[in-house]
């Protein structure tokens, strides 16, 4: 097979897509089916993975100029996909792969990765401006691609069920976490610990983009209902890239902070993340929607019991190994997080069925899914 991957989504801050798509290219790179592999970013084609810790390339600056005018975004949906179709006009006997929704158009073989369809199901999660340009791309994605994949079996269902789309030309292909998220010894992390001042096993841990569908004022409301010699003892530790509609959300945790309970770190740089979460004594994830929710398999990888919500997704990828609660139950959160924290018993429980809920998901089977997918286009 011939692939051309599209890796758009690959850029600093990595977040989650671009993880998804940098783990899947590094185990299509050693598949044996695959002849050629190809990148496409922006307006170019190359048969090396292009950086993605530097700036953004010319032509995603452009796109992100153009998404900030709202008199411009039309014509350029109109002219872009016309231009990568002329740049991918070579590859006609290549099959294309979209890790991000996004297809351009006219191309005989496509495949595109729908994480989730919020924009559309819960458009309230998203800013206005997003939901209009993703909502038009994503529906134009939908007739171009030869097969779609989802990454969880919720996605699929929700897809097939909103836009009437024929199950059979849906694959799923669960994520996984990287190998560099493992249970660490207090020594391993004794250097970021003391950098970032918080404690080895002395903290709980949030980590996701700081934006309204993350639900972090229930998060919020339920620390604070904790004894405050429980916050005090452990803080609630919070990292994430700073989003939309999130002012209030930094109020309070600028509040929290001056009390001790709160600590905010921004976006924790991809080499200190495993290190972070195998250091944390507890993993909150309270989120109102999840395509997939890779934090929760991160956590029970390190060995950190997990307290998550049943929203979406979330069921699926946690199993039986987490503490699940309704999203805005504030008391059921609350109670699951002081359990979480203190009861011994169900803390060795919840460690050792995450560790053996986390290895159920691996990119290789990530890979070897895709390609099966592949294989039916």
């Amino acid at each position: 097979m011939k692939i051309v991957f599209a890796t758009d989504a690959i850029k600093y801050p990595l977040t989650g897509i671009g993880r998804y798509a940098l783990e899947l290219i590094n185990q299509l790179q050693r598949a044996p089916e695959i002849t050629q592999l190809r990148y496409f970013r922006g307006l170019r084609i190359g048969d090396t993975l292009p950086e993605y810790h530097v700036l953004p390339s010319s032509s995603g600056a452009l796109q992100g100029w153009l998404k900030r005018r709202a008199l411009l975004i039309e014509a350029f949906r109109a002219i872009y996909p016309r231009l990568q179709k002329r740049a991918l006009r070579p590859y006609k006997d290549f099959l294309y792969h979209s890790p991000n929704y996004y297809l351009p158009a006219g191309l005989p073989r496509a495949i595109t990765t729908f994480h989730d369809i919020s924009v559309f199901t819960t458009p309230e999660f998203h800013p206005p401006g997003r939901v209009h340009y993703l909502a038009k791309e994503m529906e134009a994605s939908l007739t171009r691609a030869s097969r779609i994949i989802t990454v969880s079996e919720y996605s699929k269902n929700e897809l097939a069920a909103y836009f009437n789309y024929p199950a059979e030309k849906i694959d799923v292909t669960p994520l996984a976490c990287s190998d560099s998220f493992y249970p660490r010894l207090e020594e391993a992390a004794a250097p970021l610990m003391a950098r970032l001042g918080i404690a080895y096993a002395g903290y709980t841990l949030f980590t996701g983009t700081i934006e309204p569908r993350k639900n972090l004022t229930v998060l919020l409301d339920a620390y604070e209902q904790l004894p405050q010699a429980l916050q005090q003892r452990y803080p609630l530790v919070l990292s994430g890239y700073k989003g939309w509609g999130s002012g209030a959300e930094h109020q309070r945790f600028e509040r929290g902070s001056r009390e001790g309970w709160v600590k905010y770190l921004g976006y924790v740089a991809q080499e200190e993340l495993p290190i972070l979460f195998a250091a944390a004594r507890l993993f909150v994830f309270p989120s109102l929607y999840e395509g997939f929710g890779l934090p929760v398999l991160e956590a029970m990888a390190s060995g950190v019991p997990v307290v998550c919500s049943n929203a979406a997704s979330l069921p699926e990828v946690a199993g039986d190994a987490a503490f699940i609660c309704e999203p805005r139950d504030v008391d059921a959160l609350s109670a699951g997080i002081a359990q979480g924290l203190q009861d011994e018993v169900w803390r060795a429980q919840a460690r050792v069925a995450g560790l053996a809920n986390a290895q159920k998901f691996s990119w290789q089977r990530c890979a070897q899914d895709t390609m099966k997918a592949y294989l039916k286009v």
